[in-house]
């Protein structure tokens, strides 16, 4: 199929307003980085994306599911294929008993705030993470001692050929950094979480308590990625960095934060290769002075590896 035949296509299962041509990637990642996509198209509906998933996979065309964009790094060249998001209406979050029922587009700080609200606490350290839930609940995300692992309870998720399945906690297979989701390439629509009943006001703040360490320790006036990478067993991934001399060195305008070297920062305008060429100076280095490998947390899209 000619590729010119792919945005009919795409607007055959989705309206055209939702679709946008050769859409900058650096605005909607945090590290505010990254060409254009070929098309980036905003999902309101389940069907939609499980039409555009068996479309997509059934004529071998690229595409990419993005959350907040907070772990993701886009080449400077862009994607030469779709993005997919989740609009507003895959973003709602409802109260059932000590359970919260989100859309898989919903922010993890809007879950933590809905928490608050209904004076149920184990949220809090969602709080601060800036992603949305299904992005959350794919890589496992976790902060200050709390995983997604330990609270959700059921996933309604979409395989790559549209297909419906619907995951229990054990089914998940929750790991450090790590899900089925993420393995198999399943992207998340809806997500339940099982919470307990608590005192609003330690609820507050204890996510004021998270809030103001995130401030004090992370170089969080730059923009990054968070962690740029997993911990590795034993270890600290940003004190080793740190150990190997490399609290502010920069590559072009992409430096390691010396308020907290397991960031990346950019400083202003760092390209996505500057980036890239800082992360595998790391690796090198750390792995050279320390017989340590170094895995990435953030993703690359763009490149041959994804």
């Amino acid at each position: 199929m000619a590729w010119e035949a792919v945005y009919e296509n795409i607007i055959s299962y989705v309206p055209s307003e939702k679709v946008k041509l050769n859409e900058p990637m650096s605005q909607h990642t945090t590290f505010r980085i990254g060409g254009p996509a070929a098309y980036f198209i905003t999902i309101s509906n389940v069907q939609q994306l499980s039409n555009l998933l068996a479309y997509f996979t059934s004529i071998g065309y690229p595409h990419f599911f993005l959350g907040k964009g907070s772990n993701l790094l886009v080449a400077d060249e862009g994607f030469p294929g779709a993005v997919l998001c989740f609009g507003p209406e895959m973003s709602q979050v409802q109260v059932v008993g000590d359970s919260l029922v989100a859309g898989a587009g919903a922010s993890m700080a809007q879950v933590a705030r809905v928490a608050l609200d209904q004076g149920l606490t184990g949220a809090e350290f969602m709080a601060g993470i800036p992603g949305t839930l299904g992005g959350g609940v794919a890589m496992n995300a976790g902060a200050y001692g709390g995983e997604l692992g330990n609270t959700v309870t059921s996933v309604q998720a979409l395989d790559q050929e549209g297909n419906s399945l619907e995951l229990d906690n054990a089914a998940m297979e929750f790991g450090y950094r790590y899900s089925r989701l993420r393995q198999n390439g399943w992207i998340a629509t809806q997500v339940t979480l099982a919470l307990k009943p608590g005192n609003p006001e330690e609820i507050r703040n204890t996510m004021e308590d998270l809030g103001k360490r995130r401030r004090e320790k992370q170089p969080l006036e730059y923009p990054s990625a968070g962690s740029t990478f997993k911990r590795p067993a034993g270890y600290f991934a940003g004190k080793l960095i740190m150990d190997a001399g490399l609290a502010g060195f920069s590559v072009g305008d992409a430096q390691v934060s010396p308020k907290h070297c397991g960031f990346v920062v950019n400083q202003g305008q760092a390209k996505a290769s500057d980036v890239k060429a800082l992360i595998e100076e790391i690796q090198k280095r750390v792995q050279q002075q320390f017989g340590v490998t170094l895995d990435r947390e953030v993703l690359y899209l763009g490149w041959e590896e994804t």
